[in-house]
């Protein structure tokens, strides 16, 4: 049995909540006693929504919980007045026969997710599964609303900052009785503001200022916390798929600075003039081989970050000064010989030489010898 007395200091309420909405305490008395003896069958279907969500790879963690039965009467008390002007009838009142109808909660899972970006793989996910009544997006002041208002689900802002997407679902558990359950989506920051916030202010009617106010700074540091994680997830995905492609494009660079080499090895020139060009290109390869991805190379302190797009560039960018540079290089030295470098393509060198010239040019006299030397045949005269 609840003791009212008792009930009421708990849950910072007062008698006159009740005589001045017409609350009668044996109604909420009754409610309690039913819902009680529906829990058990409650549990089972809130751990079988818990299992379907934790199939999707996206949820991080799934919770589930029926409501308690205490907490459902100071919900039934506090609700009162706000469904009396709603429902613009002073008369209303939750009974035994509209109570579960008229609180959409009794059910309720909490899905868990880690990055912002997870939500709309999840959001998919839900739609997909269950019939949906209901989604309510809860967002900051301030937040954009864009991707919620795409979907049709109702926008409620909220001046505390409390962030999380709630959907109401149908379970038909056989053909005459349909369960309704709250799905609550979140991220695990928001989750664990959320989870503060309620600590500090249930079930206190008013919360003191300074609280209030550390309280929304908590919940700027977690919404900046999650603008983070998506970042560093962005980050993560970006770099290592950069680094996938490093080591082939470093072979296909080393191939041309070898191809490089060997010409210049066949090149006729003076000896310290080829030796200098080719510790050039080896110092270059060298360059190349080394990996820039380490995070030594990157001269990131504390407060300075680069992202990924600019760090590219830069390697990109050194990369075809270097070529660039090796490439003067080697024009400079063999046109003192009379050959000729060409740049084709902006990472790769090729070398054209007259050495090369000279080869297809003694190719060229050897054809032209041998077919000289070879007897004509005699012409045939039948006249």
């Amino acid at each position: 049995m609840l003791d009212k007395d008792a009930f009421l200091h708990n849950y910072n309420l007062e008698e006159k909540d009740l005589t001045d909405h017409d609350i009668n305490w044996d109604t909420l008395i009754e409610i309690f006693n039913d819902f009680i003896g529906k829990s058990a069958a409650y549990s089972i279907h809130a751990e079988y929504i818990a299992k379907i969500l934790r199939t999707n790879g996206n949820i991080h963690t799934v919770r589930s919980r029926v409501k308690d039965p205490e907490h459902l009467v100071a919900k039934l008390i506090r609700k009162t007045p706000d469904r009396q002007k709603s429902k613009k009838d002073p008369n209303f009142q939750f009974s035994i026969d509209n109570y579960r109808d008229e609180i959409t909660d009794l059910i309720g899972i909490r899905a868990i997710h880690i990055f912002k970006e997870d939500w709309e793989a999840i959001n998919t996910f839900i739609d997909n599964t269950w019939k949906v009544i209901e989604v309510t997006a809860n967002i900051r002041e301030g937040d954009d609303k864009t991707q919620y208002e795409l979907l049709g689900a109702k926008i409620d802002s909220r001046i505390s900052g409390y962030r999380s997407v709630h959907y109401l679902v149908e379970l038909n558990i056989t053909k005459e009785s349909v369960v309704v359950a709250e799905i609550q989506v979140r991220t695990i920051f928001e989750e664990g503001y959320g989870e503060i916030d309620h600590l500090l202010r249930y079930p206190h009617a008013k919360v003191p200022k300074i609280l209030e106010d550390n309280i929304l700074l908590l919940n700027r540091i977690a919404g900046s916390a999650d603008e983070m994680a998506s970042f560093i997830n962005i980050l993560k995905r970006d770099w290592f798929a950069m680094m996938g492609n490093y080591e082939e494009i470093i072979d296909t660079k080393n191939k041309e600075i070898e191809e490089l080499t060997r010409k210049i090895e066949l090149t006729e020139m003076k000896a310290p003039d080829k030796k200098s060009l080719l510790e050039i290109v080896g110092n270059i390869k060298k360059h190349n081989t080394n990996n820039p991805y380490h995070t030594s190379d990157l001269g990131v302190s504390g407060t300075s970050f680069f992202t990924i797009g600019e760090h590219s560039k830069k390697l990109v960018d050194q990369h075809g000064e270097a070529i660039q540079k090796i490439g003067g290089t080697a024009i400079q030295v063999v046109n003192r010989h009379g050959d000729a470098i060409k740049i084709l393509g902006d990472a790769a060198i090729h070398v054209v030489n007259k050495h090369d010239q000279a080869l297809k040019s003694l190719q060229k006299s050897l054809d032209t010898s041998q077919t000289q030397k070879t007897p004509k045949a005699k012409k045939n005269d039948h006249s």
